[in-house]
């Protein structure tokens, strides 16, 4: 027996075709077994494959079961956005007129994530809350000198006392690794033995690296690698950046309020993104987080299953 799936394709944190991150969504609920679920992403081979199946919770729009090549995850941000607009532009709920808005909450092993979608020029772009407020490591991390080792750099390239680097999460641990410009940042290449030997068995196996615009404090350059999660290098990391909120707050907390940031990221990679992050911050800690962008649907194809 052959059954077909439908999936969409489409960038994430991009306003063009070709830019950001790809991400595929299985939309029909319950279309794929789950455990086909780690083999077609594994065969899709893009950092993060998408299937929906119906919420817990009747007030929810779906619950997401998110997959890398490699992994399960409990959340992350640029499959976030996409399935929002994807479910948006696929009819899955209200129209939203141009210029318009909609709210609702796709489900994540995290917990529940509200997003608001906004139609925008003919495209779409949409913002989340971060389900789970960023928290630091125990500081355990690799010495600095290890760490430039296994990014083929050396230690003077790293951004220097101020910017030491540290573990944070919202529910997937990043190694957050400050360098000192975006010379360091554009010659940064993963050196597998070093990672493998200091960093994969640490508290923050997934490194993201972040070049501070020391002209503008909100703005910044990043990169991601995680070969744990089958992402040699990702062009847009929302899981990443919910984190750094939480790096920033601590290291330079600010009267109560709300910050924001414009992060780039994939411009090595030819894939240019763009991620807004804002946090608000209550006694010098984080108490919420947002992040948006933009998204491009490419188009759809179908997966025969064979059964």
């Amino acid at each position: 027996m052959t059954r077909s799936a439908r999936y969409v394709l489409a960038d994430v944190f991009t306003s063009r075709p070709f830019g950001g991150n790809p991400l595929a969504v299985f939309p029909d609920p319950d279309a794929v077994p789950p455990h086909l679920m780690p083999v077609i992403a594994r065969e899709l081979n893009l950092s993060e494959t998408v299937f929906l199946l119906p919420p817990e919770d009747p007030r929810h729009a779906a619950r997401m079961r998110i997959f890398t090549p490699e992994a399960e995850l409990p959340f992350a941000g640029h499959p976030t956005v996409g399935t929002a607009c994807i479910r948006v532009a696929d009819g899955r709920g209200p129209r939203v007129p141009e210029g318009g808005e909609l709210t609702f909450v796709l489900e994540q092993v995290a917990g529940p994530v509200s997003v608001r979608v906004r139609s925008e020029s003919g495209g779409y772009s949409a913002r989340f809350d971060v389900p789970q407020k960023p928290v630091p490591g125990d500081d355990s991390v690799p010495e600095v000198g290890r760490i430039a080792e296994s990014l083929s750099l050396e230690e003077t390239d790293l951004a220097g006392e101020d910017w030491a680097p540290r573990v944070f999460s919202c529910g997937v641990p990043f190694l957050i690794v400050p360098v000192r410009d975006l010379d360091a940042l554009s010659r940064a290449r993963l050196n597998s033995a070093g990672w493998e030997r200091w960093i994969a068995p640490s508290e923050g196996p997934h490194v993201y690296l972040i070049a501070p615009d020391v002209n503008d404090p909100s703005s910044l350059r990043a990169r991601m690698f995680a070969p744990a999660l089958g992402v040699p290098e990702d062009p847009a990391t929302g899981a990443a950046a919910s984190a750094l909120a939480g790096y920033l707050a601590a290291r330079d907390p600010k009267p109560d309020g709300t910050r924001r940031w414009r992060i780039e990221q994939g411009v090595e990679m030819g894939r240019p993104s763009l991620i807004e992050l804002e946090a608000d911050e209550r006694g010098g800690v984080v108490s919420a987080v947002r992040v948006g962008g933009g998204c491009v649907l490419l188009g759809e194809g179908r997966l025969d299953l064979l059964e």
